[in-house]
């Protein structure tokens, strides 16, 4: 074997999910076709459930200081994410070339070998690995690894050749965006709505500006827009004319909204783009892409290094394939509400009103930034089963410390809040995979989950595997997600 693992994409989500299996301490190749980074950024932020995730590595210091808002929007609707039970707010202004920079950077300090201008051309799978040839300036190689790993977007290579169905809707309708400066541009975050279409504008600073068009009945191209293309739709939208400003880049594209019907064939697997294609609303793409490695690292690597239970793996795709379901209906949905023409106006009308109730508004704010997301790790009645564990700071023998913490080692963690010693020492068994955290919650909130538990199994991706009371035993647990003891 060249690598345990070969990752195809040195996108953010093919560079998290390097830098999760080196955690591990699991060999990995990331394989990218272009020489460099292009530097243009489609997404511009992260969403609260990223925000967690990054956190719970120690990451988010790396982004320097971090705008954020408890404002965003459903279709174009305002919704008021003030309500969300988090420490973090939907980031803003982080452009996505930034995003690639930072996670680069830690993939390579924890060891990953990032190989640009390394083009996949084809793929040989077998019971014991794949093949995959690569083309490079100079020639072709063979690589061979345990697994691959198809993180390169949405007109993935890895998808194609590893023969997966990609069923979904072609794209019926096109939106053009500009990053644009040397011009004043009002700002509309959240889309101006003309009779002619959708014209959407912000600052991303520097005298930057981000602007999106729409046009109702501009048919999906298939070539990217240029810089002129998109100023003269702003002209006839806005009025405006910005035909002058210096671009710094323009691209399009459509609402075309696809999932792979797998996440895994065998040794081959897919996330991120590679796995699920829709309408950019809300930024939500990237942000589910590195929540998908998340989940899927900690499970390779336990195949790797083979402790893994059975049917492990085969959980990423049960866990992660309905939340990429969820996504597609909810961008389609905003897509409508926000790209249609007069005819929806009657349903924003009614949507709006229905937002205002704090129910409604709380719901979709959940399922936009992510926040909805549980998994079913097994029986129980405790609330955080299955949940992503809350950031909660900890007292312990060894000081202060948070439950975003003791995660950043990318391992299992027991939490025993009630001085319990016979966990713990069923707990040593898993020494390794899962670390024992021994203390209590500092001030928990009076009517808070940590108020009436006295231990918890933390997964390495945040999600809660076992809880007391409530659960059962934990051996059980153990063995469920960590494999048999030493």
């Amino acid at each position: 074997m060249d690598s345990a693992v070969i990752v195809v994409g040195a996108g953010p989500v093919g560079l998290m999910l390097a830098a999760e299996l080196r955690l591990a301490d699991v060999p990995v190749v990331v394989l990218e076709q272009l020489q460099k980074p292009t530097g243009q950024s489609r997404a511009l932020g992260f969403t609260v459930r990223t925000m967690e995730v990054l956190d719970q590595r120690g990451l988010l210091p790396r982004f320097g200081e971090i705008a954020t808002s408890s404002v965003g929007h459903f279709g174009g609707l305002l919704v008021d994410f003030g309500m969300l039970d988090s420490p973090h707010g939907t980031s803003h202004g982080i452009p996505q070339a930034r995003t690639e920079e930072v996670l680069g950077e830690w993939a390579a300090e924890l060891g990953a070998d990032i190989r640009r201008g390394h083009q996949v051309v084809s793929l040989a799978a077998d019971p014991y690995g794949v093949e995959v040839e690569v083309r490079t300036a100079t020639g072709t190689e063979r690589l061979r690894a345990s697994y691959v790993v198809g993180c390169d977007g949405g007109r993935s290579t890895v998808r194609k050749l590893g023969g997966f169905s990609f069923p979904g809707t072609p794209g019926t309708m096109e939106m053009m965006l500009a990053d644009v400066k040397g011009c004043d541009i009002p700002a509309h975050p959240f889309g101006h709505r003309v009779s002619g279409g959708v014209a959407m504008s912000a600052p991303l600073g520097d005298g930057v500006h981000r602007i999106i068009v729409r046009e109702h009945g501009a048919p999906a191209r298939s070539r990217p827009a240029d810089f002129p293309e998109v100023a003269e739709a702003w002209q006839r939208l806005t009025g405006q004319d910005i035909g002058n400003a210096e671009a710094l880049w323009a691209s399009s594209f459509s609402d075309a909204s696809r999932q792979a019907t797998a996440y895994r064939r065998d040794r081959i697997l897919l996330a991120g783009d590679a796995a699920h294609i829709h309408l950019p609303a809300g930024g939500q793409g990237m942000n589910v892409g590195l929540q998908d490695v998340v989940n899927l690292g900690w499970k390779l690597a336990a195949q790797i290094h083979g402790w893994a239970p059975p049917a492990l793996l085969d959980t990423y795709h049960r866990e992660r394939h309905p939340v990429g379901e969820r996504l597609l209906m909810n961008t389609r949905a905003q897509g409508l509400l926000f790209l249609g023409g007069d005819e929806v106006q009657p349903l924003r009308d009614v949507l709006t009103e229905l937002i205002a109730l704090p129910s409604v508004g709380l719901h979709l704010a959940h399922m936009v930034t992510g926040l909805e997301v549980g998994y079913d790790t097994g029986p129980g009645e405790h609330p955080l089963l299955g949940r992503r564990i809350p950031h909660q700071e900890l007292v312990g023998d060894t000081g202060k410390t948070s439950t975003t913490e003791l995660l950043h080692q990318g391992r299992g963690v027991l939490l025993d809040l009630a001085d319990d010693p016979a966990l713990r020492r069923i707990a040593s068994a898993w020494h390794g995979r899962v670390d024992v955290f021994s203390g209590h919650a500092h001030a928990p909130a009076d009517d808070g989950p940590f108020t009436r538990t006295s231990a918890l199994l933390v997964r390495p991706d945040g999600h809660v595997a076992w809880a007391a009371p409530g659960a059962g035993e934990l051996p059980r647990a153990l063995h469920r997600w960590f494999g048999a003891p030493r």
